[in-house]
């Protein structure tokens, strides 16, 4: 996935009255339910705007290339053509551009929040959407909750034409990443990632470098991801998180998170500084 210099997301314009078809995301357990075919768009259901708009059961997410976003449970969905079978997002990422992936990720994260906010978290009463903000308001005290974000960072430490990734615990095997890790109150993005690298594997970092962000609806993180190089240190893992870190070349690389992750683009950024990308890893 690639960014583009035109965001087609707009998160911001009001419901359309006139859009003549919209996208429809299913959530199922934090699922998403899509065809069997699979195929255009991953699968994704695609409705007549009209039948959704101002639909209860739908909520309106957004545009996404002009065209309206709605989400709903799979309990409540009752406008289907066909069958639809739950299916992890983390399966999909291949089959989405970029900007169906956020948006993807977008109707996840608004569906588990709406969910787990019936209630106010200052005085118990329970809540109801407001009318024009994604927001639910109490019915008691007033009081708003807004969809809830979680700041991680995460960051390639490289050492030349070598890359320091980990193995986590929940991994299946073989399979390495980067280190990332949630943010503290009061920390800073560059903090943490020198905090987390040497908590995970006992070194240091430097020459920390911005390389892009990407929403992370596991549950609702966003992921802000960093190159970092090797500053010293010998690696020791915390066996908690990490159970394995080790230093890789860029040309025997082990299993690595698949394209449109933001793991995956961090690697191929630094690899592609000394190798055309063309092997399809």
């Amino acid at each position: 996935m690639s960014e583009s210099d035109i965001n087609p997301m707009d998160l911001s314009s009001p419901e359309p009255r006139d859009a003549d078809q919209a996208w429809l995301f299913v959530i199922h357990d934090q699922q998403l339910c899509v065809s069997p075919e699979r195929a255009p768009d991953a699968g994704l259901p695609r409705a007549p705007a009209f039948l959704l708009r101002q639909h209860p059961s739908y909520r309106f997410l957004g545009l996404l290339n002009g065209e309206p976003c709605y989400v709903c449970r799979q309990a409540d969905h009752e406008l289907s053509d066909g069958p639809l079978y739950p299916v992890q997002l983390r399966e999909l990422m291949g089959e989405m551009d970029e900007a169906l992936f956020t948006m993807a990720a977008r109707a996840l994260q608004v569906l588990s929040w709406l969910g787990n906010h019936r209630f106010c978290s200052r005085c118990g009463a329970p809540t109801e959407p407001h009318e024009r903000e994604l927001a639910m308001l109490c019915s008691a005290c007033d009081y708003r909750q807004y969809p809830r974000i979680t700041p991680c960072i995460i960051a390639l430490v490289s050492d030349g034409e070598y890359a320091l990734l980990g193995r986590s615990a929940r991994f299946p095997s073989g399979f390495y990443s980067c280190l990332a890790g949630f943010m503290e109150a009061g920390e800073t993005a560059e903090q943490a990632v020198r905090r987390e690298v040497m908590e995970e594997v006992g070194v240091r970092v430097d020459e920390l470098r911005y390389a892009r962000s990407q929403s992370w609806p596991f549950p609702h993180s966003l992921m802000i991801g960093f190159q970092a190089r090797y500053a010293g240190g010998d690696i020791h893992i915390d066996d908690d998180e990490i159970v394995d870190a080790r230093w890789f070349h860029y040309n025997d690389l082990p299993r690595i998170p698949p394209p449109g992750s933001i793991a995956r683009t961090l690697i191929d950024d630094w690899r592609g500084a000394f190798q055309p990308l063309h092997d399809g890893r």
